[in-house]
């Protein structure tokens, strides 16, 4: 942070003193994401004329790194040689998600300074379906011959590879068709004269471009890979995803959870992006939702309002019962939601996840069960509300850890995303259960 401020300072400093060769010297030694991140402590004019005194490629890659507010801004004050000097240097993948965020004024000006072969390929990206893979990749990739030498690729490499978004592993095609993956690392360690056919890698793993970018985002977490290759219908290689894509991806998934799992609608933007007005139909439906629900267990303790009235202390526990159910179920759905995101739990293994459940609240709710039972005896010395609230506590438990497991199961076999069955809901639903389990016990062991 220290540092962070001290280089504001000193370009802060410079700009107002007009030392604009100062500056430059100063911003080029920098990478080009804390530069994007230094940007957006100054005002729209300064970030322009500071962005103009970056050298070329230090000024596109930083470009990348800016979100698309700046983008924009800077998008409006560029000449079309300064636009077209940018778009030249970004890679296909970066120019598409940049469009994806702009308005149509920007987009058109963007499109209209591309060269015809850029262009082409950023309208074929835009036509794949939303979220797919095909609007992931990019067509910047290194292909080579299988018929070629270890030192004709390399040659290859060397004179394409400066204008392609990732060198470190070659494609092998044959009439467009992906026949074989070889990695930058086999080409250097290989005799000059093997042939790429007899050290290319023909155990392939590819994704079709129609396919869902969560699941691609998956595939670089379970293989462990840099890129992926992208095939259409005929298994032509039409482009591959990097790593760095498929990373915001998972950041995107991510986030989406975070908000599903505290009851509002995801969002695209930014918090402080989000108007108000936003803000609130994002969240109001399942507050409204969950508001209504709450007023199940009104009616449920209404029902019991004799032995409330007889035993007006049952009622001061119900906040600790509600409270440890709520918190055991969220443990489980938590658990449940994280397995089925990484695929370590599927739909057909709830039988399994509800045994390990089961025993898993047996022996918490013992526990719990035993040190609230003796401070019942030590502070009320009544053996009859120990016993019931024991025996609360245990059914409590057992049924908020099963649904808590059980209901993302359920929204994933619907396929639905298990994280709408999160916190709120399923403490909802565990206070709606509590409820009547507690109070059912009271009256038998009260005879009320």
């Amino acid at each position: 942070m220290d540092e962070d401020m001290t280089l504001y300072q000193m370009v802060a400093d410079n700009l107002d003193q007009k030392k604009f060769s100062k500056l430059r010297e100063v911003m080029a030694s920098e990478n080009p994401a804390d530069l994007a991140l230094l940007f957006t402590e100054f005002e729209e004019k300064d970030v322009l004329l500071l962005y103009r005194l970056l050298p070329k490629e230090l000024a596109s890659d930083t470009f990348s790194y800016m979100d698309s507010d700046m983008q924009e801004n800077l998008i409006n004050g560029f000449s079309d040689k300064e636009l077209r000097e940018v778009l030249n240097q970004t890679f296909i993948d970066d120019t598409v998600d940049m469009i994806e965020e702009m308005p149509a004024n920007v987009v058109n000006r963007i499109l209209r300074n591309c060269d015809a072969q850029s262009r082409n390929a950023i309208n074929q990206i835009l036509k794949y379906p939303e979220d797919s893979a095909g609007t992931l990749m990019t067509i910047e990739y290194v292909n080579l011959n299988q018929h070629l030498t270890v030192k004709e690729a390399i040659s290859r490499i060397r004179k394409v590879g400066p204008n392609k978004e990732t060198i470190y592993t070659c494609y092998v095609t044959e009439a467009r068709k992906l026949i074989g993956i070889v990695s930058v690392k086999d080409l250097l360690t290989a005799q000059d004269d093997i042939l790429i056919s007899d050290i290319m890698e023909t155990n392939l793993i590819f994704v079709d471009t129609s396919e869902d970018k969560e699941v691609v985002a998956h595939q670089f977490q379970k293989y462990d890979i840099l890129a992926l290759p992208v095939v259409d219908a005929e298994e032509r290689l039409v482009g591959i995803i990097t790593f760095d894509d498929a990373m915001d991806v998972i950041q995107e998934e991510n986030t989406e959870d975070i908000s599903i799992m505290a009851a509002m609608t995801p969002s695209d933007d930014s918090y402080f992006k989000t108007s108000v007005f936003a803000q609130v139909k994002n969240r109001i439906v399942w507050l409204v939702i969950l508001m209504l629900s709450n007023a199940i267990t009104g009616s449920i303790i209404n029902r019991y309002d004799t032995i409330i009235s007889a035993l007006p202390i049952l009622v001061s526990f119900m906040p600790m019962l509600t409270g440890t159910g709520g918190n055991c179920g969220s443990q489980s759905s938590a658990l449940m939601i994280r397995g089925l995101a990484l695929g370590e739990i599927k739909t057909r293994d709830f039988l399994r996840v509800m045994w390990k459940e089961f025993r898993i609240a047996l022996v918490v709710s013992s526990i719990l069960a035993v040190i609230n039972g003796a401070r019942i005896m030590i502070f009320y010395r009544d053996p009859t509300l120990a016993i019931v609230l024991t025996l609360s506590i245990i059914a409590t438990v057992i049924l908020s850890k099963l649904i808590g497991c059980l209901l993302p199961i359920m929204a994933k076999a619907v396929h639905m995303d298990p994280a709408v069955m999160a916190g709120p809901l399923i403490s909802t639903i565990v206070d709606i259960c509590t409820t009547m389990l507690y109070y059912s016990i009271a009256v038998q062991f009260f005879h009320i």
